[in-house]
């Protein structure tokens, strides 16, 4: 058997944190199972934190002090390796920025904007300072910074399996000029490609289905059961209520009946980037835009 590999303290707080509570552990002559007898919580949840990758709940961290007698000492370091975890990511959202580095599945719903791992950097900027229009240059790069870099899980040796379903607003939306709106939807089917996700597009003649508004999404996980996280302006919600969770799955699958095929719902996004595509020539062109506009006039006199 390998010998087993400390954590590094020195990368983050939260794996100084980590490997400070493996040390006290050890020194107590404890192992993870009895560390974890009585705490509500199992022992892959307390490997993680040891390892730097999750944070420590307050219960637990109190549960923690109590077995180890380390006179409070993790849970008054608790708030601060959470903060180091939330750097550039909502409040709200950070237990789900954390649970989406270790999911088996991640499965979006997006009625309204492009998920956050799909985003470029044009698309995030502009979402972050519709929400925050008073926000200083600097908070909202460290937004964007953040939402990008969690993209970055697609370049693990075994990345989750991604699958969301937009509505075709979506992609229709303006949220950028012609040109940001190509290069947003060329980013959408290029990681479509490389990372063998799905996209599927609900479209606009579909009049009604399930999850009609609100941002939702379904992460399934090796060792710990699925979840499901809503979200609204400023708050959310994380769902484990395992008959609950089950509902929304199967609102889900109907959801996903009522999409276009994988296949047509990438033809859409493509034949979208190119649209866009030419919106920018034509802007760059005026004797392009004139017959363009004469063309509608026609039409309109038809």
């Amino acid at each position: 058997m390998p010998a087993k590999k400390d954590p590094d303290a020195s990368v983050s707080v939260p794996c100084f944190y980590g490997a400070e509570l493996r040390y006290k552990r050890e020194a107590a002559g404890m192992t993870l199972e009895q560390l974890a007898e009585g705490s509500f919580r199992g022992i892959s949840f307390l490997s993680q934190i040891e390892r730097g990758e999750r944070r420590m709940p307050i219960d637990l961290a109190r549960h923690v002090d109590r077995m180890l007698e380390t006179d409070g000492f993790f849970e008054r370091r608790c708030e601060d390796a959470a903060k180091a975890r939330r750097v550039g990511i909502a409040e709200y959202f950070a237990d789900v920025a954390e649970l989406e580095q270790l999911a088996r599945t991640i499965e979006d719903w997006a009625p309204m904007f492009v998920p956050g791992l799909l985003q470029t950097r044009a698309y995030a900027t502009a979402i972050t300072r519709s929400a925050m229009p008073r926000a200083a240059d600097a908070e909202v790069e460290e937004i964007v910074g953040a939402r990008l870099g969690r993209a970055k899980l697609f370049a693990r040796e075994t990345p989750p399996k991604f699958w969301a379903v937009l509505d075709e607003s979506v992609i229709r939306r303006r949220v950028l000029p012609p040109a940001g709106m190509a290069e947003l939807l060329d980013h959408i089917a290029e990681v479509v490609r490389a990372t063998r996700s799905i996209v599927q597009i609900v479209p606009a003649t579909a009049t009604t289905y399930p999850f009609m508004t609100g941002m939702t999404r379904i992460m399934t996980f090796v060792d710990a059961p699925p979840l499901v996280y809503t979200e609204g302006l400023h708050s959310s919600q994380v769902i484990d209520y395992p008959a609950l969770v089950m509902e929304y799955r199967e609102s889900y699958d109907l959801l996903r009946a009522a999409a276009l095929s994988p296949e047509a719902s990438l033809a859409m996004i493509e034949a979208a980037a190119e649209d866009y595509r030419n919106d920018a020539e034509q802007q760059h062109r005026p004797e392009l835009r004139a017959v363009a506009q004469e063309q509608l006039q026609q039409r309109d006199r038809r």
